[in-house]
């Protein structure tokens, strides 16, 4: 039998936080089948207009992007297609251990008003102003709860699971790259993003976190931007103890760890890091360093990151091409500037199709969250090679996972707009 979430079963749904366009919440009740899982409710702007629904979920040139994959071009609603996104292009590029597509749920418009009710006190005063519940859907995204184990068997299961953004790992050396914009080649995408915010006083301290170390494979570099996230969290990196936030912003991020911040966190950590007074954070950003070198996540993700080889500077005109639309840059540019642009636009549809494709698929691998759950190991084993950690410093063995929730909206988006960047950083941010 289908099941229909209702009214009377939102009480069972607690806010765990939210992006820019979707909502997450926890299960809190005794259902088998929602045990152990969150859901994802997407977003719609806080206005007066009125969202008209399209019959399909993909336009003519999305569907010709996306011809080879069967069940994605037929699907009729968006959210469904993009769980099939994830499923059938993601999942097999970055690997199914990794990757958890999630299933719809009907839901009633009367219990997603509900939910609208019951969280609004609990988030973010401006994510509030800015967008509510979309109440004009009728499912749901239902996923495992990465921040937790499944029950088993082991005597032990409380466990700590840690959430990074990881942004994106590498720096662009396209030969489509402008003069204008080459600042982007020395400079990453991360840092430019944390200027423009200080800039225009979102944030009040620059964060230190630099994505390339993360995915530098060197195990100092990885644990010092673990470090800097846990240093400057904002919305990159958050830390739950059986399933409740301990540490970061639920919905609007955390700026900086000060002294009391530091010092609650290590008392919490005490009942599950052997370590000496003051040691216990330490410990456990190093064990998250060793766990993300062990999986392997991060060069695999950085592997799909980097099919995008040609820019953003690239793929724009591919994109015109696809669209049969006169290219808008090469428009803007003279004789001599635009014949730099000749090979894109002289390729084939095929392959106009495969660049494209490619820039989509890096640009939902770059804006992706990884997260990572720990159960320490009550006899010390050492378990599977591939799911186990050792700490050294506390004589420690750790059961860990790693999931991948994406974010799968950039499927049918190449032109994003950003906000006007100063001077300095406004030719690197371009889309």
């Amino acid at each position: 039998m289908e099941v229909i979430l209702r009214e009377n079963d939102a009480a069972d749904w607690v806010y765990r936080g939210e992006g820019a366009a979707n909502l997450v919440l926890s299960y809190i009740g005794s259902s088998p089948l929602f045990i152990g899982k969150v859901m994802r409710i997407r977003k719609a702007p806080r206005s007066d207009v009125v969202t008209v629904r399209s019959p399909s979920a993909l336009t003519a040139h999305e569907r010709l992007l996306w011809k080879d994959v069967d069940e994605l071009i037929s699907s009729s609603d968006k959210e469904i297609a993009g769980r099939l996104f994830v499923q059938h292009v993601m999942k097999p590029l970055l690997g199914s251990k990794f990757v958890d597509a999630g299933m719809h749920v009907l839901v009633s418009t009367e219990f997603l008003e509900s939910v609208e009710k019951d969280i609004i006190c609990q988030r973010p005063p401006w994510r509030v102003d800015n967008a509510q519940v979309d109440t004009q859907c009728d499912s749901v995204l239902l996923m495992s709860d990465h921040s937790v184990f499944s029950h088993g068997n082991l005597e032990c299961s409380s466990c700590i699971s840690i959430e990074i953004k990881p942004k994106c790992g590498f720096l662009p050396n396209s030969r489509f790259i402008s003069k204008e914009t080459t600042i982007k080649r020395r400079i990453t995408r991360f840092e430019m993003h944390q200027a423009l915010k200080l800039h225009e006083e979102e944030i009040s301290l620059q964060s230190e976190y630099n994505p390339l170390d993360l995915f530098s494979g060197s195990k100092e570099r990885i644990h010092k931007a673990i470090k800097d996230l846990f240093t400057t969290p904002q919305n990159n990196f958050r830390v739950f103890f059986d399933g409740s936030i301990i540490f970061g912003g639920l919905g609007g991020g955390a700026e900086d760890t000060n002294f009391g911040i530091a010092k609650a966190f290590e008392d919490v950590l005490k009942s599950f890091i052997q370590a000496n007074d003051g040691l216990c954070t330490e410990s456990l950003l190093t064990l998250v360093a060793e766990a993300l070198t062990k999986s392997g996540v991060l060069n695999q993700l950085l592997e799909v990151q980097k099919l995008d080889n040609v820019d953003i500077e690239g793929a724009i005109h591919a994109y015109y091409d696809i669209t049969s639309q006169q290219c808008m840059v090469c428009r803007e540019l003279g004789e001599e500037q635009a014949k730099k642009y000749t090979s894109l636009h002289s390729a084939s549809l095929n392959e106009s199709l495969r660049v494209v494709r490619d820039y989509l698929i890096a640009a939902t691998a770059k804006d992706c969250s990884l997260m990572m759950c720990f159960r320490p190991r009550k006899d010390g084993g050492s378990g599977s090679e591939h799911n186990t950690v050792y700490l050294e410093s506390t004589k420690q063995t750790f059961d860990f996972k790693v999931g991948n929730p994406l974010h799968f909206y950039y499927f049918l988006n190449l032109l994003r707009k950003e906000p006007t960047p100063p001077s300095g950083i406004k030719a690197g941010l371009l889309l």
